[in-house]
Formats: C-alpha cells, sequence, structure tokens
C-alpha cells in the first residue's frame, strides 16, 4: 500500500531534479526548508523526526537535496519529507510537505471498528509498521 499523504503523494515518486525543482519554488517564496523522517507514518503523527536544522535563509536547493541525500544514507528504509514553512506574519505555518523516500515494503494500515453507546460505531486506524519497537520497523 503506498502511503498518501502531502502534496504529490498520488503522482510517481519525484526525481532528484525534481526534488531540486520544488526546493527551489520554496526558497524563492522565502520559505524555511528542512527535512523530516520518520518510521511511524500514521496520519496524525505530524511531528516527524527533524534531520539536522531548518534552512532558514538559505539561497540554494542544492544544499537541501544534499542533506536529504545524507538522511537517505542513514534512514534509507524510512519515510522521508521535505517541509517548507513560510513564517510570514498571518502565516507563520507549513505552506508545503511531500514525501521524497520510501520504504522498500510500505506496511499499510489497520482499521478497527468499535461498537459504543448509542448503537453507534467508533473507528481507529492503527499503523502495521508500530507492531515492531521504534527502530526495528523495517
Amino acid at each position: 500500500m503506498k502511503l498518501r499523504q502531502g502534496t504529490f503523494s498520488f503522482l510517481p515518486d519525484l526525481t532528484d531534479a525534481e526534488i531540486h525543482t520544488q526546493v527551489q519554488y520554496c526558497i524563492d517564496n522565502d520559505w524555511a526548508v528542512s527535512v523530516e523522517y520518520t518510521d511511524d507514518p500514521h496520519p496524525r503523527n505530524t511531528y516527524w523526526e527533524m534531520w539536522g536544522h531548518p534552512m532558514f535563509d538559505n539561497p540554494d536547493a542544492a544544499a537541501v537535496v544534499f542533506e536529504l541525500n545524507e538522511c537517505r544514507k542513514q534512514f534509507g528504509d524510512y519515510y522521508i519529507r521535505v517541509i517548507a514553512f513560510d513564517s510570514s506574519h498571518g502565516w507563520e505555518s507549513i505552506k508545503l510537505s511531500f514525501i521524497v523516500n520510501r520504504p522498500k515494503d510500505e506496511p499499510g494500515f489497520h482499521v478497527s471498528r468499535d461498537e459504543v453507546k448509542g448503537r453507534s460505531m467508533r473507528y481507529s486506524i492503527k499503523s502495521y509498521a508500530t507492531d515492531k519497537p521504534e527502530g526495528r520497523r523495517y
């Protein structure tokens, strides 16, 4: 099952040249770019581990692609994404986020259904990745 989170998630995986182009777009818009990774891709897990520091005032997308490749060397079997943060007054939030690396085998999710008071149903999502402890999921 291919995880569908963030911008471009329904497109084929981006090449490094396409990632460079998107990162340069972010830089041209004065957004700070960061690289993040995780082995728990649950949709509500919005806080992934950050690789290095956010790259404020970075004029070159090649530096971001370099950091991305360094992250891939250490966490090549994790989900890795690039995020762009707009710090301008009134926005101060993530403007763009896209996955740039995936594990070879994406485990998917399990949907559980529980009956609750009043014959209502409550649904929850659990990632198959969390069946194993952190660091040994892939």
